[in-house]
């Protein structure tokens, strides 16, 4: 199935996606047939695959379809686009109107004009128990939330407390190298909150909620998938071979196929859109806590979805312009893909996800 090493946490995730891929096929077709689970998983994550899967299939059989062309769209925005310069956003959306906006509150995936996938909307999809792990799991990053980095900026809204990253390989801004061998010297590096004793123990508090957005973007967007299945081989390979303790420590305990994570806690997340990640790609965003009234905004799409604890949504951060408020304790752990990585190893980046009806 997969060249993923059996002591390493994303073999785990591998099965477990593959469990989620099938019991989702079967529930499109209307298909009754039990699949059995696999030995390798316990039984809290068992029934969390089985109901995300359900979700999954509910999401889309429910296919919402814009008048909006994606490819279009993204030749019209700015190549660093943050959402945040009103001007831009004026003009395309007086190239890209959007007509009367609507709420969400069902599972659903939204298309473009061509069929492609711009979102699944996936209300509930995280089980309650994988809720309350996720937010010990947060509460266990505490000092790390507290001495995150500042900024006044309002473009750098990101880099405000209780806001940090995570990746077991991070290249610093401005030092993405494209491929090996290196030229300049150049190379990833165990992201600071995940540097020392404690990224191990942060790393394992998170693998069964990682697990579960993994599994998802194998029924989303299953090329995206395989490619970063090869990213973390390839990244695992090579700091073997460079000698990389920590890195490789890091990378055997991440069980996630995406290969950075942003927690981000009780931040009101203005309108924006994420110029790093590619808009081919998808990120998943997963929310928990104790708050009503959540609300995400999709402004350049018209939609706004009920966003309450226990929901997941996937889509390109690059593309779509999007915002949260809510009222009371919320936590979201958002998952990410860089290109940077992709290019360090030499991974081809993978099309648009396409949607293919339902029988």
């Amino acid at each position: 199935m997969t060249a993923v090493l059996a002591d390493c946490a994303l073999y785990t995730t591998c099965i477990a996606s593959e469990f989620v891929k099938q019991l989702f096929d079967c529930n499109v077709a209307g298909n009754a047939q039990s699949i059995s689970p696999p030995l390798t998983i316990d039984v809290p994550t068992m029934l969390a695959c089985q109901h995300l899967a359900r979700v999954l299939a509910d999401a889309y059989s429910n296919p919402i379809q814009l008048d909006l062309d994606m490819i279009r769209y993204n030749e019209a925005l700015h190549k660093r686009s943050t959402g945040m310069v009103a001007t831009h956003e004026d003009s395309l959306l007086e190239k890209f109107p959007h007509g009367q906006e609507r709420l969400l509150e069902k599972p659903s995936v939204i298309l473009d004009s061509a069929g492609r996938i711009i979102l699944w909307y996936l209300p509930d999809a995280i089980s309650p128990w994988i809720q309350a792990e996720m937010e010990d799991a947060t509460i266990g990053m505490g000092s790390l939330l507290m001495k995150s980095m500042t900024s006044g900026l309002d473009t750098q809204w990101r880099t405000f407390p209780r806001c940090i990253n995570l990746a077991p390989c991070w290249f610093m801004q401005g030092r993405e190298p494209h491929g090996l061998p290196l030229a300049n010297g150049f190379t990833p590096e165990v992201l600071a909150a995940l540097k020392g004793k404690g990224g191990p123990k942060i790393i394992i508090s998170m693998q069964r909620a990682t697990l579960l957005a993994s599994a998802a973007l194998r029924v989303m967007h299953p090329k995206l998938y395989w490619a970063s299945v090869a990213i973390h081989i390839k990244l695992a390979r090579w700091a073997v071979e460079c000698g990389l303790s920590d890195m490789s420590t890091c990378l055997q305990f991440w069980a996630s196929v995406f290969n950075c994570a942003a927690v981000i806690c009780n931040r009101q997340c203005p309108l924006h859109q994420d110029p790093s990640s590619t808009p081919e790609g998808f990120d998943v965003m997963s929310s928990v806590g104790h708050y009503c009234n959540g609300l995400m905004t999709l402004s350049n799409l018209g939609i706004r979805l009920q966003y309450n604890s226990g929901a997941m949504v996937g889509c390109s951060g690059h593309f779509v312009r999007h915002g949260v408020t809510y009222t009371g304790d919320h936590i979201v752990w958002a998952w990410f893909i860089h290109d940077s990585l992709q290019n360090f190893v030499g991974t081809p980046w993978p099309s648009y996800a396409t949607y293919m009806g339902v029988d």
